[in-house]
């Protein structure tokens, strides 16, 4: 039998610092929790050591380690968690080296990541929860997962692990079992991840697939955030597989039958059609018929008569529409409208109406460098050509003799129906007073006038029947002059000799000078201009009336 003294040295044997005994709750205080362990002395554990201290009963039975046999009360220094982590750690070696897989509970946020509970606490980076950024880590505390063990530390008792990894393992797993059983025309369930301005990038699930911003409407798409939303479930087409490059195309049109296969049955060439202004280009407007069918209306066929330089002028976005089709190309998807078929030509009847000859009556609408625009009738114009105003005199810009507003006569030249042109003119409402010169003016005779303008050759002299004469400005007096200007004003009256009239460049040559010759001096004063070097001669009235300009100046 053995003696009370052998039989402490047994007991103070198996009670000893580091080791692992069972022990029977006998009191739970707010605090701590006093165990029972055989001992001379009950045992103490901090309160935080228990998952949930309320659901601790008197009576329970728990492992525990003893820490330390004697503190300075004289109890037992006990560890509920340094038990279980002793008892896990040899257990977890086993079952699960680097690589291994093992389930945890999610026990706390920490500096860079979270705490897991997997029978021993364990460290999840934060970069190694989600395969994406995780920004509540909060959200994860209290759940349950399955993770792999990436590093183990036995020296310092700590673990790593990782929830990313078995989430790709289990992704590319996915990925390459949609790859294979994934064919063209299969209708996938689908997340939108991601949006772009050329499209969206779609989660099947296991791969990611693009869904072009040209295959996700029929119609007009400004931009796909118009009518998909990042998290958005849809369901699309499968269009095409790269299985080398794990690349997915998709689409959501072609859930919809093509609104071009029977175009032509739909809008037959000169079918009236109404529709919405969708976009204003310079060279057009494009016309919504219908969603994926849009017509092009180009500027030139927007009115017959007028010249709308871009259609925004007289269009505007939204604006519904009237047109009338002109053309279909169904391979390229395009349409040609016009809005001007809507009316007549009013040029098909032109000629009819405005045969050459015609006299016409209108206002001025325009003037520009080259001549004169006048209103026949609404969206019809005749233009009189800076030429056909005056048989006589060289006008430069039909401001001299006309102005906007003004009533005119005129009469048709020429109708140009290709180009939309009517010619009219002023001068032909009168006869051509050159074609009666020699009855008007001969050689010798005196005539009357008053100047017109001034240039540094000479001066204009206005005559009857409005033509012009020249006066050279070796012509004015006998004695030298440098200036015309010096001798003659513009408006005053002068009385001067024929000496030349040339019928092919339509021009008469005075000499005040030679009013009082006689017949042989006005002889040697012809021969004399003749001589003249063409610059000096009389020279072609566009030159002078420029030159007059410059002297005025």
């Amino acid at each position: 039998m053995l003696t009370m003294e052998e039989a402490m040295k047994q007991s103070s044997m198996r009670f000893a610092a580091g080791e692992i005994v069972k022990g029977t709750v006998i009191e739970v205080r707010p605090k701590e929790v006093l165990v029972d362990i055989g001992y001379k002395s009950e045992g103490v554990i901090a309160a935080n050591e228990f998952e949930d201290i309320k659901v601790v009963k008197v009576g329970d039975e728990i492992n525990v380690l003893i820490e330390k046999l004697e503190d300075k009360e004289g109890m037992v220094v006990l560890s509920k968690e340094k038990a279980e982590f002793k008892q896990n750690w040899d257990k977890i070696l086993t079952i699960c080296n680097e690589g291994g897989t093992i389930a945890g509970k999610v026990k706390a946020v920490v500096k860079g990541g979270l705490l897991v509970n997997i029978g021993v606490e364990a460290f999840l980076p934060a970069s190694q929860i989600d395969i994406t950024t995780t920004k509540n880590l909060a959200g994860y505390v209290g759940n349950t997962y399955d993770f792999k063990v990436v590093k183990i530390n036995q020296e310092r008792q700590n673990i790593v692990l990782s929830r990313r990894e078995l989430i790709e393992q289990e992704r590319n797993e996915r990925r390459s079992k949609l790859l294979s059983d994934m064919t063209p025309g299969d209708i996938r369930k689908g997340t939108v991840k991601n949006i772009t301005d050329f499209g969206a990038f779609i989660d099947l699930n296991g791969i990611d697939g693009l869904l072009h911003i040209t295959d996700m409407s029929w119609g007009r798409v400004n931009h796909p955030s118009d009518i998909l939303r990042v998290g958005q479930d849809i369901d699309v087409v499968v269009l095409d597989i790269n299985r080398e490059k794990e690349r997915v195309s998709l689409g959501l049109k072609q859930k919809l039958a093509n609104p071009w296969d029977n175009i032509e049955g739909k809008y037959p060439i000169g079918a009236k059609v109404k529709g919405k202004v969708v976009n204003l280009v310079p060279y057009g407007a494009f016309v919504e018929l219908e969603p994926g069918v849009e017509g092009l209306v180009h500027v030139t066929e927007l009115s017959w008569t007028k010249r709308i330089a871009k259609p925004a002028d007289v269009l505007k976005v939204d604006q519904e529409l009237e047109a009338v089709v002109l053309g279909i190309n169904r391979e390229e998807q395009k349409i040609s409208l016009g809005v001007r078929q809507l009316e007549a030509n009013p040029w098909d009847k032109a000629m009819e109406k405005y045969p050459p000859g015609t006299k016409v009556k209108g206002k001025i609408r325009n003037l520009t460098s080259y001549g004169a625009f006048i209103e026949l009738e609404e969206g019809l114009d005749g233009m009189i050509h800076v030429s056909d105003i005056s048989w006589t005199r060289k006008i430069n810009h039909p401001s001299e003799v006309l102005k906007k507003g003004d009533e005119v006569e005129a009469v048709v030249l020429e109708i140009d129906k290709a180009n939309q042109r009517i010619a009219v003119g002023i001068k032909q409402l009168a006869v051509d007073p050159w074609s009666n010169i020699d009855h008007y003016y001969k050689v010798g005779d005196l005539v009357t006038g008053k100047v017109t303008k001034l240039a540094s050759f000479g001066a204009f002299v206005g005559l009857q029947h409005e033509i012009d004469g020249l006066v050279h400005i070796s012509q004015v007096s006998e004695e030298r002059i440098d200036k015309i200007k010096n001798v003659l004003k513009v408006g005053q009256e002068v009385t001067a000799r024929v000496i030349k009239i040339d019928k092919s460049d339509r021009r008469i040559g005075l000499s005040i000078k030679a009013a009082s010759y006689s017949s042989e001096q006005l002889k040697a004063e012809q021969a004399a201009l003749d001589a003249l070097k063409p610059g000096e001669d009389l020279v072609a009235l566009q030159h002078a009336f420029d030159a007059a300009d410059e002297a005025k100046e």
